[in-house]
């Protein structure tokens, strides 16, 4: 039989499978995703529901955001209640009401199976394949072929008809949830615990006299734990609360939809709640796991759950998986094109594991005092509210919950700037506005550098008179480095402090790329560019801080030559 082949085969069809596989293609790569569950029978509704705004900047900048905005419910309120009382700010998710430098400021609630068919519909557009009821039941690498050849042969099994299929790619990724079987296969150990603790989740359609009900709220009880109440997309509701063991002794013989509702109808008490519709439910066990490593053999890669687990608590599980794709998305597609060095591919899984690594230490806190118990590490008055410190623990991660915050050492792509200039490698890029040449229509950096899986190169003027000589000596050099100036992997972009009628008599010479006027100073600011002398700020395609440099030509390149086959 003969194998097809694909630069990329994705096991696994959940969102953050979909997102790998929507990004290869569009990339230029070609990707085949699998999926063992027939979309058409399982579960509809349920499952992720939050999405935040760094989460929402990267799918704007993948151009996947309107239609999610069309389905979702912008959630900017939260409210905590404690014995049928509003409590003061400072709870929970209390951060939702306080975000800033960002145009998304706000939570975006959508079950996934809208987040999933949109992008189902997004895969189809750029022509990437898709399969649903197939199973991988094995694969195996060719240590001995080159990395640019197909050394992953996979196999396949449709679990309807049991017709064998089998491919041949460059590299694998585990798409595939918390019961990976790439990453059991590929022999990469899941480190981590189970707890005892136990949770449900509850969504449909509810009456409640409880006052304020469509805001993200924390309904704090001593019975069933910090209660969960979210509103979610088309009036929906999730509840969700802790069942606990003295809770799972009312029912020996455990737990049913009826259970699921009666428990969190008595969870909300003094409120009154009524289900009229049940769309989904389930119990789940508490625990934190990871991949000892993201990726193994040079071709094996996991995301999402297949790559860590969590509780619900902070409702960061999607969001994870999601950054974990575009991490990899832009990574895996530059070096399958041949644009970067396999240095850069290698950083994915250090970088990712950085980030999960605080996720897993935060979760194991949160859902402790979300379940009313204490931490470990607390020595304090054990007949304290355990949610006061909880409602702490939110705040002071407040940019890490909405991923504003969320940044990555330095490595060979996030470098150290070489010249004065106020940026922080491995950070995120700032929002900063700015215009359009003419019509002066306000636009954004995030807006302009959108991922298309390049690198931005953005030559910051400042005051034009003060800069010209340094402009001049960089158009030179990119004159005679033109390989540096028209690389397939790079765009240029040019933020004048000096507005005028053309972007030409502003500056008095050729742009580099495309031009935008920063008339108020903010886009410099933002970056830390002084206005008498410039500067270059380079942006990987995910939209982080690479680094910077002054108006200067070999800086440019010396740093991207790290980077880039150049």
């Amino acid at each position: 039989m003969t194998a097809t082949e694909y630069d990329v085969v994705i096991v696994g069809g959940g969102p953050v499978g979909l997102l790998v596989a929507y990004q290869m293609a569009r990339f230029g790569v070609s990707v085949c995703v699998l999926e063992k569950q027939d979309t058409r029978t399982q579960e509809s509704f349920g499952r992720a529901i939050a999405l935040f705004p760094r989460t929402l900047e990267q799918l704007d900048q993948l151009d996947l955001i309107q239609p999610m905005l069309q389905k979702g419910f912008a959630c900017r309120d939260s409210v905590t209640y404690k014995d049928g009382i509003q409590q003061i700010p400072g709870r929970v998710w209390t951060f939702m009401e306080n975000i800033k430098g960002t145009q998304f400021d706000f939570t975006l609630v959508l079950r996934q199976m809208y987040t999933e068919a949109i992008l189902r519909e997004k895969l189809e557009s750029v022509g990437a394949v898709y399969y649903q009821s197939i199973e991988c039941t094995s694969f195996e690498i060719d240590d001995a072929a080159p990395l640019d050849a197909y050394g992953v042969t996979s196999y396949f099994v449709d679990t309807q008809t049991q017709k064998p299929m089998t491919l041949r790619s460059k590299f694998i990724i585990g798409a595939d949830g918390g019961r990976s079987f790439v990453r059991k296969h590929a022999g990469i150990p899941f480190d981590g615990d189970t707890s005892e603790d136990k949770w449900i989740r509850i969504d449909g359609l509810v009456e409640t006299d409880m006052p304020i009900n469509r805001a993200y709220g924390a309904i704090e009880s001593k019975t069933h734990g910090n209660i969960l109440w979210a509103p979610l997309d088309h009036g929906a509701t999730r509840i969700g609360y802790a069942y606990t063991a003295e809770i799972a002794a009312k029912y020996p013989d455990g737990v049913t939809e009826e259970v699921a509702v009666k428990e969190a109808i008595e969870s909300m008490k003094p409120f009154n709640v009524k289900f009229t519709e049940v769309h989904w439910w389930t119990l789940y066990t508490i625990g934190q796991r990871m991949a000892r490593d993201f990726s193994t053999q040079e071709r094996v890669f996991l995301c999402g759950d297949a790559a860590h687990t969590h509780s619900s608590g902070a409702a960061q599980g999607l969001n994870t998986g999601i950054h974990d794709a575009v991490n990899l998305g832009w990574k895996l597609a530059s070096h399958i094109r041949g644009f970067t060095r396999p240095e850069v591919l290698k950083t994915y899984s250090a970088e990712r594991k950085t980030a999960v690594e605080k996720l897993i230490n935060y979760d194991k806190d949160i859902s402790l005092l979300m379940t009313h118990k204490w931490p470990a590490w607390y020595d304090g008055d054990k007949n304290a509210d355990p949610y006061l410190v909880l409602g702490k623990i939110f705040q002071e991660a407040a940019s890490f919950n909405t991923g504003l915050g969320i940044s990555y050492p330095e490595n060979v792509i996030n470098q150290t700037p070489s010249a004065e200039l106020g940026v922080v490698p491995g950070t995120r890029s700032p929002d900063a506005v700015i215009t359009v040449p003419g019509i002066n229509h306000k636009t954004s950096v995030h807006q302009v550098a959108r991922n298309v899986g390049k690198f931005w190169v953005i030559v910051f003027t400042g005051k034009v008179e003060s800069t010209k000589s340094a402009l001049k000596a960089l158009q030179s050099y990119l004159e005679t480095d033109k390989e540096l100036y028209s690389h397939p992997a790079l765009r240029w972009v040019t933020v004048s402090a000096t507005p005028g009628c053309s972007p030409y008599e502003a500056l008095g010479m050729q742009p580099f790329g495309d031009t935008y006027f920063d008339q108020t100073g903010e886009a410099h600011a933002a970056y830390g560019v002084h206005l008498a002398k410039g500067g270059v700020v380079i942006l990987r395609p995910d939209g982080l801080i690479g680094s910077g440099c002054s108006l200067n030509g070999a800086s440019v390149r010396q740093y991207l030559s790290k980077i880039m086959n150049l």
